[in-house]
C-alpha cells in the first residue's frame, strides 16, 4: 500500500478533510483504523477496550447527515480514543486507571467527548492509564504498563499514556488526554507528539457536589495530537464558558487557528534548561537548547532566563504529591463511609506511593494547606515575572528519557537524574509548575535521542494567552517539521 494510501499518516483535520470530500466514507475510515488497532495493540496495551459496534452504528449516522447535505464539522468520521481514567462516554466504563474495584458507568460525557462530537468525530475506545493518574509514567495493576511504540520495552509516559502510544502509533489521529500535573505534555513528550495544556478557565471543569475540586494543583481535560492544527481546532470546540464551573472564563477567542500562521517577530523568549532546581540529562538539555534556538529563524530572540526558587524539585514534587491526594484522600474516605474501604480490602489494586500519599494527606492539618499555598505562590510569583520580561518561556519537558517498563504494574520514573536524587511519581518532569499556576503550556517535539527515542520541549505562555503558545508551536513545526519523526513507528513491526 502506497504511504498516501494510508490513513494513519493523516491527521485528524485531513481525514475530516478528506472524508467532507467525499474521499472516505466514515465507515471505512474506521475500519481501517479497527484493523490497525488489532493487529498492533497487542503489543503496546493502548487500549483497554474498543466499542466498535457502537462506533459503526455512530459512523453509519454520519453518512447519512452528510447524503444530506449536511457539515458534520472539521473532524468529520475521525476516531477518537478516550482515557479510561474519570468518566468520559455516556454509558461506556471507567476503571479509575487501572483500578478493578472502582469500574463504575459513565454518568457523563467529558468535555472532550463532547467537543470531538460536536466536530463529527467518532469514539472507538478506552486508552490505559496509572491508578488515580497519579504518576508520570503509564502502569496499573489491572493492565499493565503502555508500551513506547518507538522502542516497546519502555514506558510510554502518563498519565494520559495509553492515549499518546495510541496516537503515536497510528492506532488513532487524536485521543483524550487529562493534565493535572504534566499528563499531557509527558506522554507526548516521550511519544514524539503535541501535547496542549489550556490556561485555567479556558475549558470548563464541572464538578460536583464540590465545585473546586479540580483547583489544587489545577487539572485539566484537553487532546493528544501529531499537528498543532488538530489541537486549535479541538481547543476551538472545547473552550467555552460554563456558568456551573466558578473559574470558567468568557470565550473571547472567536477561532484559535488563527494563530498559526501569526509571526513571532519581536518576541523575547526565555529558555531555561531546569527551572534551576531540576537535574536534567544532558543530551535532553542539548536538543531541547538547538531547538530552541530556531525561533530566531522566525525573528525572536531566545535568551536564558534565570529563577531562583528556594525548594529543590524533589520538595516541590512531593508538594503536588501531596496537594493532589487532599481529593482523592476525600474520595477514600467518602467511599469508606458508603461500606467501601479500598486500601483495607482492596490494597492489592493500588500502587503503595499512592496509599502513603493518600494517608499522608488525610493526616495533614490546615497548616498544611496553607504551606501548600505558600509554595504555589512562589511558583506562581517566579513564572510571573518571567513573563513579564519575556513573552514565552521555553524548557525541556522532562528531564530524562522514556524509562524501561517494570513486571510488577509498578513502572516509576528514575531514582535519580545526574545523580542528583528524584521523587519517582513526578519529579522527573518539569511540567507540574503549570498546573500550580494555570498558564497555558505545551510539550512539542525536538527531536530524537541518539538511541531514538523522542525528547520534547515545553513551551509555557501568559496566562489567558492560550494563542500565543499555539503560535509559537505551529512556527516551531514549520521551521522544525516533526512529522517524520512523529511517523517513524508507523511501518515498524511490533513484537
Amino acid at each position: 500500500m502506497e504511504r498516501s494510501d494510508r490513513l494513519e499518516y493523516r491527521s485528524a483535520a485531513e481525514l475530516g478533510r478528506a472524508v467532507k470530500a467525499g474521499q472516505l466514507a466514515p465507515s471505512q475510515v474506521l475500519d481501517y483504523f479497527a484493523r490497525r488497532i488489532e493487529e498492533r495493540n497487542p503489543s503496546l496495551n493502548a487500549f483497554v477496550y474498543t466499542k466498535l459496534e457502537e462506533a459503526r452504528a455512530a459512523a453509519k449516522r454520519l453518512e447519512a447527515r452528510l447524503a444530506r447535505g449536511e457539515d458534520p464539522g472539521p473532524f468529520a468520521g475521525v476516531p477518537f480514543a478516550l482515557k479510561d481514567f474519570l468518566p468520559s462516554k455516556q454509558g461506556w466504563t471507567n476503571s479509575h486507571g487501572g483500578v478493578k474495584a472502582l469500574i463504575r458507568r459513565d454518568p457523563f460525557d467529558s468535555e472532550f467527548t463532547r467537543a470531538m462530537e460536536a466536530a463529527g468525530g467518532v469514539a472507538l475506545g478506552k486508552t490505559n492509564a496509572p491508578a488515580f493518574a497519579f504518576r508520570g509514567t503509564c502502569d496499573n495493576k489491572l493492565y499493565g504498563p503502555t508500551a513506547n511504540p518507538f522502542d516497546t520495552r519502555r514506558n510510554s509516559g502518563g498519565s494520559s499514556g495509553g492515549s499518546a502510544a495510541a496516537v503515536a502509533d497510528g492506532l488513532v489521529p487524536i485521543a483524550e488526554g487529562s493534565d493535572g500535573g504534566g499528563s499531557i505534555r509527558i506522554p507526548a513528550a516521550w511519544c514524539g507528539l503535541f501535547g496542549f495544556k489550556p490556561s485555567v478557565g479556558t475549558v470548563p471543569s464541572v464538578c460536583r457536589p464540590d465545585a473546586w475540586t479540580a483547583t489544587h494543583p489545577y487539572c485539566f481535560n484537553g487532546g493528544i495530537t501529531r499537528t498543532v492544527e488538530d489541537s486549535a481546532i479541538l481547543l476551538n470546540y472545547m473552550a467555552r464558558h460554563d456558568p456551573r464551573d466558578p473559574l470558567s472564563l468568557p470565550r473571547t477567542e472567536p477561532d484559535y487557528t488563527r494563530h498559526l500562521g501569526r509571526s513571532l517577530k519581536g518576541w523575547r523568549i526565555g529558555f531555561t534548561p531546569d527551572f534551576g532546581v531540576f537535574p536534567v540529562e544532558p543530551e535532553i538539555v542539548r536538543a531541547v537548547e538547538q531547538a530552541a534556538a530556531c525561533f530566531a529563524q522566525a525573528g525572536a530572540s531566545v535568551e536564558p532566563v534565570e529563577f531562583h526558587l528556594r525548594r529543590s524539585a524533589k520538595e516541590l514534587a512531593e508538594c503536588w504529591d501531596r496537594a493532589i491526594c487532599v481529593d482523592t484522600a476525600i474520595d477514600l474516605a467518602l467511599w469508606k463511609r458508603e461500606g467501601l474501604d479500598l486500601v483495607r480490602d482492596y490494597r492489592d489494586q493500588l500502587p503503595e506511593a499512592f496509599i502513603r500519599w493518600n494517608e499522608t494527606a488525610a493526616r495533614g492539618g490546615i497548616l498544611d494547606y496553607y504551606a501548600f499555598n505558600c509554595v504555589r505562590t512562589e511558583l506562581f510569583d517566579a513564572l510571573q515575572t518571567a513573563l513579564t520580561d519575556f513573552d514565552l518561556l521555553i524548557s525541556p519537558t522532562t528531564a530524562c528519557l522514556p524509562v524501561l517498563n517494570a513486571d510488577d504494574g509498578d513502572t516509576l520514573g528514575p531514582a535519580a537524574v545526574n545523580g542528583v536524587e528524584t521523587e519517582r511519581l513526578i519529579g522527573w518532569c518539569l511540567t507540574f509548575f503549570a498546573n500550580f499556576t494555570g498558564h497555558p503550556a505545551a510539550s512539542v517535539p525536538a527531536g530524537l535521542s541518539q538511541s531514538g527515542l523522542p525528547i520534547g520541549m515545553q513551551l509555557i505562555g501568559r496566562r489567558f494567552r492560550d494563542g500565543d503558545v499555539l503560535a509559537a508551536a505551529a512556527a516551531f513545526e514549520r521551521l522544525r517539521p516533526w512529522r517524520d519523526l512523529c511517523e517513524i513507528p508507523f511501518s515498524r513491526p511490533l513484537g
